[in-house]
């Protein structure tokens, strides 16, 4: 997980790379969730949500400060 002081020191291209494939990660976790009907780390869905969330705030906030 990353923490959004971290986020805000990448670059644009870098942040829009690591968003792409955290939702790849959560499309895969989301895919073996209803596979499986059971996963052993269910927590991983929302806090992958929150991650790709943290990411395009601070993409949104790149982009008016420019």
């Amino acid at each position: 997980m990353s923490k959004a002081k971290d986020l805000r020191d990448l670059s644009s291209e870098e942040l829009e790379n690591s968003c792409q494939e955290a939702r790849k990660e959560l499309f895969q976790l989301v895919n073996e969730n209803k596979m499986n009907k059971k996963t052993e780390k269910p927590h991983l869905i929302r806090e992958k949500k929150k991650e790709i969330a943290r990411m395009l705030t601070i993409m949104h906030e790149k982009q008016f400060a420019s």
